[in-house]
């Protein structure tokens, strides 16, 4: 049992000697704010002390995160025309080149569309020789000037043909150098060729053979993942620390010893109304790829660091009746519960505004057991 006295008092009284010499401390009062324990107490009830310093404090906020791929260096690869998968040429987590081919698609759209441009390439070459003879028997009166118009009229209409025709063949996705190749050996191909736009991996195949694809189907997703975005969301509270192109640190929970340099490149413009957090997106370079997208990670953002602050382990910290408190060693034997006013929490320290001096003791160790004997007892801590 502890026993209590009354700080500065001497609240003993005698006993009658039928009863013995043994005596007992009175208990402290609810005005005196000290408890009293013998060595052997302190040291059944393992109760450890820590002085308060004064150094140089900086906190920190920690705030769940996921890794996601940059979306400015991300691409959802599609079809610009309906066809049959013939092959497929890269799998998951390939690196690719601009220009890879990614698949081979046979396509009896295109086949039309390559048929009807060679339609119209010969309709207007028919058209302009005819225009031409037109005009060279109309300077020489030879056919009336109805006649020549009639023939200029339908060369006309066969040029928009014929490049509403090519417009087509552009839409659909088809290249240059093939259109070329098309005019060239007027021969038709039905295959589509799907390649990569940039370099960068393949994070996402969802097309096998032999399928038939539509234009609205995603079918590989490439994305450059030498930089990566670090997306969380910071409490409501914690908003005012938040600064973009701040400097902050990533811990990924794969790689829980390594620190990463980042930079906040977006903050949410709103709050979730359902979990009352804002959007916070960090971007990270990520050269050796060792960051994947959906990974757990963590941003720490740090405030600014205040050169000259007392500070005291959390260990330290009950929470009173009427706010925080700590117990203080004024002697070897007497601990004074008093009230505290703190500040930002780094760590395993909380820096303390008022209600502390530099050096004094405070209990770290042991510090709920004078709680529950303070409580108990009814003592309420100094101000």
């Amino acid at each position: 049992m502890l026993a209590l006295l009354l700080a500065g008092g001497s609240a003993g009284c005698k006993k009658n000697s039928e009863e013995g010499s043994d005596t007992r401390p009175a208990p402290a009062t609810a005005t005196s704010g000290v408890l009293r324990l013998k060595l052997d107490e302190i040291a059944r009830e393992g109760i450890e002390v820590s002085p308060v310093t004064r150094t140089e404090f900086r906190f920190h906020r920690e705030f769940p995160a996921t890794v996601q791929p940059n979306e400015n260096e991300l691409a959802e690869v599609t079809t610009l025309i309906r066809g049959r998968v013939v092959k497929v040429y890269v799998d998951f987590g390939q690196d690719v080149k601009r220009g890879t081919l990614l698949a081979l698609l046979h396509s009896t759209d295109l086949g039309l569309a390559e048929a009807a441009y060679l339609k119209g390439s010969a309709k207007l070459h028919e058209a302009e020789l005819t225009y031409e003879r037109a005009r060279d028997l109309h300077q020489h009166r030879a056919v009336s000037l109805a006649e020549f118009q009639k023939r200029e009229a339908e060369w006309r209409t066969a040029r928009a043909e014929a490049r509403e025709a090519r417009n087509r063949l552009e839409l659909l996705g088809v290249q240059e150098e093939e259109i070329q190749r098309l005019e060239r050996e007027q021969t038709i191909r039905s295959d589509v060729l799907i390649r990569a736009p940039f370099a960068g991996r393949v994070i996402m195949r969802n097309i096998t053979k032999g399928e038939v694809v539509d234009t609205t189907q995603k079918l590989f997703t490439v994305a450059d993942l030498s930089d990566v975005w670090v997306v969380g969301n910071v409490p409501e509270k914690d908003v005012h620390f938040i600064h973009k192109d701040q400097a902050v640190e990533v811990v990924a929970a794969a790689y829980p010893h390594a620190i990463i340099a980042g930079k906040i490149t977006y903050i949410g413009d709103m709050l979730d109304p359902a979990t009352r957090t804002m959007r916070l997106r960090v971007t990270v370079q990520n050269p050796d790829k060792v960051l994947k997208p959906e990974m757990f990670a963590m941003v720490r953002v740090y405030g600014a660091p205040r050169p000259d602050a007392l500070t005291v382990p959390l260990a330290a910290v009950q929470s009173g009746p009427a706010g925080k408190m700590v117990f203080v060693q004024r002697e070897p034997e007497l601990f004074e519960a008093r009230a505290v006013k703190l500040g930002e929490e780094s760590g395993e320290v909380v820096a303390v505004l008022d209600g502390l001096r530099e050096r004094e003791l405070v209990v770290t160790k042991g510090a709920f057991v004078l709680k529950s004997e303070a409580e108990k007892h009814k003592i309420e801590p100094a101000r």
